[in-house]
């Protein structure tokens, strides 16, 4: 577990592959709650490569001084990241005076 936001990952090592490989996060929210959302690939036989950039949505909680996970929302496709962006921007902007 972590103590700090910053240093939580999804990356991920199994048999000495890195089956889960981080491209880039951003801490959305700090504090007792924590959200991040990472960009990451994962590892696929088949291939013998990694596989389409994916992103997912974590909510952390602070207990006894360490981060654990709460909750996630994975994002499976740059087309549905796309459909999630789309539809928040159009709620923002109908929000906005």
């Amino acid at each position: 577990m972590f103590s700090d936001i910053d240093d939580i990952t999804v990356n991920y090592e199994e048999d000495g592959v890195q089956v889960v490989q981080e491209l880039d996060k951003v801490v959305l929210s700090r504090g007792a709650w924590a959200t991040v959302i990472f960009r990451y690939r994962q590892w696929e036989n088949a291939k013998g490569d990694y596989g389409p950039d994916r992103f997912t949505i974590r909510r952390y909680r602070k207990m006894n001084d360490e981060y654990r996970q709460q909750a996630k929302f994975n994002i499976s496709s740059v087309e549905q990241a796309k459909k999630i962006v789309e539809a928040l921007s159009a709620w923002i902007d109908e929000a906005e005076p």
